[in-house]
């Protein structure tokens, strides 16, 4: 039985072609690297699990592969990883400063990764200032982080900045597609695009949602199988919520609620659950908008049906009502009754109730 390794390691991209949903910066750096235009440093920055530490190892792998004759020469021992979250005071960084004055014994470049580069304090930031702006020609400083706010402006200006993207939801689909494939991993698409939208726009938050959830459903990821594992509000919830508000019926409303509640989960989640539902709705309203509705083509389908049928005035009031109702919530003394009283609220906005007032 062959070692079990976790899918955000397996299929780490090893090369620019493979890095998912960074189109633009993976061909500017090949584009610097063929051209022979390498700036002295580069800053990678975005939220995490977008690719940021991969394309650095990826760029630092590339620079000395350029031009070299011996296919099979390994050029690890020129790149150098240096965590900045513990090694971030003033003797980390004169350490480093002494190792970058050696020139490579093979290859043209050394280069340095300096991942969570805000993490340096205020004194080695100054301390690296001199070293990044004019280091010897064969040192190349590739800086990760996730908050650029926190870095200098001095540091800043001496850097080339990469802003990496959200992975956008269609992108996530097709890779964790191609990752159950490879695994003879059986799966709904509609499971998949739970699990990338659960990722929040990280990859690595998906492939690791993905391996839990493979785990759960015993290699059959379903639908059904994904919001059980997840604990996800099934979208059909909100769409029976909103067949019984468009029709004005208070009764049945409640009782859905109910049975959420009683079900597990909270007031909150299902307020905010509802206002992004009711947002999907009023993008389905119009076809140019409809590309901005990241559901599988079974939930979309649901959405432009039930879209067909409410109209746009009680989504638009709906929406605010939620929105004020989602303010209040933080500091109700009744949750429970605030999300009832909203609900009743948006039933009253129907249009047979409309014609009763």
């Amino acid at each position: 039985m062959s070692e079990f390794i976790v899918s955000a390691r397996k299929y780490r991209p090893s090369s620019f072609d493979t890095v998912v949903g960074q189109e633009s910066i993976t061909s500017t750096l090949e584009n610097a690297i063929t051209t022979n235009q390498l700036a002295q440093a580069y800053l990678f920055c975005g939220p995490r699990g977008v690719g940021k530490t991969s394309c650095a190892r990826i760029f630092a792998k590339k620079i000395n592969e350029e031009g070299n004759a011996a296919e099979d020469q390994d050029f690890s021992f020129n790149i150098f990883e240096l965590d900045a979250a513990s090694n971030n005071s003033v003797e980390d960084i004169r350490s480093l400063t002494d190792q970058v004055r050696i020139p490579p014994q093979i290859g043209k470049y050394k280069v340095y990764i300096i991942d969570e580069v805000h993490m340096l304090s205020q004194a080695a930031f100054n301390a690296f200032l001199k070293t990044l702006e004019e280091p010897p020609a064969h040192a190349i400083f590739i800086l990760a982080t996730t908050e650029k706010h926190k870095i200098i402006p001095t540091i800043l200006s001496r850097c080339q900045i990469y802003d990496f993207n959200r992975i956008q939801i269609p992108d996530m689909v097709t890779h964790l597609e191609k990752i159950a494939k490879d695994q003879e991993i059986t799966f709904e698409v509609d499971g998949l695009h739970v699990i990338a939208e659960k990722a929040d726009g990280a990859l690595r938050d998906a492939l690791s949602i993905f391996d839990q959830v493979a785990s759960f459903t015993n290699k059959n990821i379903t639908y059904q199988g994904v919001i059980d594992n997840l604990n996800v509000l099934d979208y059909n919830y909100y769409f029976k919520v909103s067949d019984s508000i468009n029709k004005g019926d208070f009764s049945n409303v409640l009782l859905i609620f109910d049975e959420i509640i009683s079900n597990g989960f909270d007031g909150h989640h299902f307020l905010t659950g509802l206002g992004s539902h009711f947002r999907n709705l009023m993008v389905c309203k119009d076809a140019q908008t409809i590309s901005l509705l990241e559901v599988g083509d079974n939930i979309k389908a649901q959405y432009q049906e039930q879209a067909s049928a409410s109209p746009l005035a009680l989504l638009v009031n709906g929406l605010k009502v939620i929105t004020e109702a989602d303010v209040a919530y933080k500091t109700s003394k009744n949750p429970r009754l605030l999300v009832e009283f909203t609900l009743i609220q948006l039933c009253s906005l129907a249009p047979s109730e409309q014609k009763k007032n």
